[in-house]
């Protein structure tokens, strides 16, 4: 049975950055655990003997003080004294009317004193309430749903988290891992989908998450049309890997175009999908402006399509592992750094990472035709062109260099 009480593996780098001066930042989509790991923070700095105080801003009476007055944090904590450093825990950061003043008030007047990790689940908002006032001062952390290898640790397979994706798969143990990563295929990474016993509890869980957590996030961005926001989302999981045109989206649910990107933005901001840009060259057979869309949890994903049938038998399994290969290269490079690219004559590649590899995603390896690539190769020669195919995905290291 999966163990409950493990901790997501970024908590290394969240402790190691806490005994900085700098604010710590974590942001990441409702539900990741973002208050479990500030949480377990700060049992470890009180097991520790040091002072701590934790605050979420869901609670009206902190946020309505904190709103009025940075200082009136002191309302609730002794005032820093020298020589006593106080970590204070704000989770939902961005419920703040002016978050970026708040934090850079305590911090400018308590730098060394006053240690500030806190929680945010928009960049909507952080991006919109967070100016370069705070530079210098923060440091962000990005706490996704878990990737393949945390979803393994979490699993009690700790042995093989480090050994997928890095080269060296273990056949020992392929059963036992295609078995899982099936399993992961389907139903994502969220933990507390992860540790559900059962498929009729994880699905559960899948539909709380959208009905509830996303739904909150439609109320907090004061969405005007939460049910066009729904559809477009169901949409966007109908469409994974391919390219998004919100034009064509808003003609056919009837809303503005602007409004639909908009929406998409929101997505975005929200953790739920990413859009990449196409890689181009400057000429005009290269597509320039559409994005494809992917989404950051399979679960939540197979969720909007209505669709939790097993890996073997489904027709999207090869865009399920092209979106699980675009998760790998997303915990290593900003999306700017992931493209695609493709020609009006729909000559396409799945990903060109930094312009420097490529990747065509097929599910089986006999899906490859090499010829189709040709053009590719011959415009891009320094660009190598590799297949990944489900046979070989584990055994795919993301970071390797040519």
């Amino acid at each position: 049975m999966a163990n409950s009480t493990k901790s997501r593996l970024i908590i290394k780098d969240l402790k190691v950055h806490g005994k900085r001066d700098e604010i710590t930042l974590l942001i990441g989509a409702r539900q990741t655990g973002k208050t479990t790991l500030l949480k377990d923070i700060q049992k470890d700095l009180n097991e520790q003997g040091g002072t701590t105080a934790f605050f979420n801003l869901e609670d009206k009476t902190f946020l309505e003080a904190f709103n009025k007055h940075p200082k009136n944090l002191f309302q609730f904590i002794p005032l820093p004294v020298s020589g006593n450093r106080v970590t204070v825990f704000i989770d939902e950061i961005q419920y703040l009317d002016d978050p970026s003043n708040f934090l850079k008030l305590l911090y400018d007047e308590y730098v060394g004193q006053l240690k500030l990790i806190v929680s945010g689940s928009s960049s909507f908002y952080i991006d919109q309430k967070f100016g370069d006032s705070l530079a210098g001062r923060k440091r962000i952390f990005h706490l996704p749903t878990m990737n393949f290898r945390e979803f393994l640790y979490f699993k009690d397979f700790d042995a093989l988290k480090d050994l997928v994706h890095s080269g060296s798969f273990p056949r020992l143990y392929e059963t036992d891992l295609f078995a899982l990563l099936a399993e992961y295929l389907i139903w994502g990474g969220y933990p507390q989908v992860v540790l559900a016993p059962d498929p009729a509890e994880k699905k559960f869980r899948l539909r709380e998450l959208a009905t509830a957590y996303v739904k909150k996030d439609i109320q907090d961005a004061v969405i005007k049309h939460p049910d066009a926001y729904l559809n477009i989302m169901q949409i966007a999981a109908k469409q994974i890997g391919g390219l998004v045109n919100p034009n064509t989206i808003g003609k056919n649910i009837g809303l503005h175009q602007m409004t639909v990107e908009a929406y998409l933005l929101i997505m975005q901001k929200s953790f739920h999908i990413s859009l990449i840009p196409p890689y181009f060259k400057n000429t005009t057979t290269e597509l320039r402006k559409m994005r494809k869309v992917y989404f950051q949890d399979h679960g939540l994903r197979n969720y909007f399509i209505n669709d939790f049938s097993p890996l073997p038998i489904r027709d999207d399994r090869g865009e399920l592992l092209e979106n699980y290969v675009f998760r790998l290269f997303s915990d290593h490079f900003d999306d700017w750094d992931i493209r695609y690219w493709r020609t009006q004559k729909k000559l396409e590649v799945d990903f060109v990472i930094e312009g420097k590899r490529a990747y065509e995603v097929k599910y089986s390896a006999a899906q490859f035709k090499s010829g189709k690539y040709q053009f590719f190769k011959n415009k891009y020669p320094d660009i190598p062109l590799e297949l990944i195919h489900y046979n070989n995905v584990l055994n795919f290291d993301p970071m390797k260099k040519y």
